[in-house]
């Protein structure tokens, strides 16, 4: 959308502010992106190794997968405790910890792997949890990046050429109609001075 303004030096005024504010953000906008780029890189390292710890557990789980269905239902998740930080002023989870219920049973009664099997069945609601939250920390992080990368192309490629395009615009009228009124305030002199010399 192309700047509106005016010929004259309100807007060229109302020009410069806006131009001088987008200029001094800028380097914020870029140095955000710039962080914001390295965080959406590390989360998403970050979840490509837990995909792969959990492919791998689960993948050593099938040597067992005939057993679990003799696994009674004696863990169930109590709570989940979701921290909160900032990265670049953008607010993603973090999770803080995971509780279990278990359910009690006889030790010296049940399956000698049971304990074992409580175990594994943690890590694997906690990494799954994990790639949960990571993956939203993934999408928020880099939404936020598309939209500051969107404002820095905004700003550095459409409106900041359009401002000093504008604020030239404004300064050659002027300065045209500057010179067109002492033109003809000369022409006026002129015909005034040989009005008065023919009388």
């Amino acid at each position: 959308m192309a700047v509106k303004f005016q010929y004259n030096k309100t807007s060229m005024q109302i020009m410069r502010r806006q131009l001088q504010i987008r200029e001094k953000a800028l380097p914020t906008l870029k140095s955000k992106e710039a962080a914001l780029r390295v965080e959406v890189k590390k989360i998403s390292d970050k979840k490509a190794e837990l995909e792969n710890s959990y492919r791998i557990i689960l993948s050593a789980q099938e040597s067992i997968n005939r057993y679990w269905c003799e696994f009674p239902d004696l863990i169930s998740v109590s709570s989940l405790k979701v921290a909160s930080r900032k990265i670049a002023g953008i607010k993603i989870p973090i999770l803080d910890e995971v509780n279990f219920k278990i359910t009690d049973f006889p030790l010296f009664s049940s399956e000698a792997w049971f304990p074992e099997g409580i175990e594994r069945i943690k890590k694997i609601i906690t990494l799954s949890t994990e790639i949960g939250i990571t993956e939203k920390q993934f999408i928020t992080l880099n939404y936020a990046r598309k939209k500051t990368t969107q404002k820095v192309n905004l700003y550095e490629k459409v409106q900041i050429p359009q401002f000093k395009d504008a604020i030239i615009k404004i300064k050659r009228f002027m300065e045209d109609e500057e010179n067109l009124s002492k033109s003809s305030q000369k022409i006026v002199k002129e015909r005034n001075r040989a009005k008065e010399a023919a009388l």
